[in-house]
């Protein structure tokens, strides 16, 4: 198990915001935890000093390409990017060095898996350059993909089968818990021993982390198979749980 750090775009800004709450229809709605002053490439070099790859830049919207641009050049290689992803422009982020691309509602299409667009964007990027992003929220007791900055339920269930389905097609998962995402509340536990249970490949949860103790909860539930990205909970973007003693404990894997 690793953790796996984040670097989230709001208007060209490093931010954290609470899962679900961002709506381009309605800003007056976005809950946001945290904006930081620092670059985006200032984080992605101090992840890199950390020796922590593997993380992600997330663009929440429109105006955040120069930004997540800068991220990656401070780091080639190092981390994977997504948003807004598609087979015009997924070169242009691999081309500035994000390692994958993260891929979400490019490939949904009335609430299902858009087979020939998902082919598509395997055949451009390569399937070893592909992470999906299967972010999700409950309802009547199961796990739904959730699109369009998590504000629609897709009629695809995170299960066993199509965790097995999708894996021939990409080479790692993304997954943040949406209904704890921000809140610092507590982590989503029956979604991650389901992901360690069912995922053939690598996957990324991401959601409700509060202390530096769900680090070892995450690996015991995902039979340490499941990684672990911390946003809002961290000092560096104003939470509790400080990065130097994250750092520490992935030293110590």
């Amino acid at each position: 198990m690793r953790f796996r750090p984040c670097i989230d775009l709001h208007h060209g800004k490093v931010v954290q915001i609470v899962g679900g709450s961002l709506n381009e229809q309605n800003q007056a709605l976005l809950q946001t935890n945290f904006t930081s002053d620092n670059t985006p490439a200032h984080f992605a070099q101090l992840y890199r000093d950390a020796a922590l790859p593997g993380g992600h830049v997330i663009a929440l919207g429109k105006g955040n390409e120069e930004a997540a641009l800068s991220a990656l050049r401070a780091w080639p290689g190092g981390m994977q990017y997504g948003g807004g992803v598609n087979p015009d422009n997924a070169h242009v982020f691999l081309d500035a060095g994000a390692s994958h691309v993260i891929v979400t509602s490019y490939v949904f299409a009335d609430g299902r898996i858009d087979r020939d667009k998902l082919l598509a964007l395997v055949k451009t990027v390569g399937k070893k350059r592909l992470v999906l992003d299967l972010s999700c929220r409950s309802r009547d007791g199961k796990f739904y993909v959730v699109t369009d900055r998590w504000q629609r339920f897709t009629d695809e269930c995170v299960d066993a089968q199509s965790l097995a389905t999708l894996a021939d097609s990409c080479a790692e998962f993304l997954v943040h818990g949406v209904d704890v995402e921000g809140l610092r509340q507590g982590i989503q536990e029956e979604l991650i021993e389901l992901l360690g249970k069912h995922s053939p490949c690598p996957v990324t949860y991401a959601g409700g982390v509060h202390q530096l103790s769900d680090l070892d909860r995450v690996k015991l539930l995902g039979n340490a198979k499941v990684d672990l990205t911390i946003g809002s909970a961290l000092d560096i973007f104003g939470g509790a749980v400080k990065f130097s003693d994250v750092v520490a404990w992935q030293q110590q894997q």
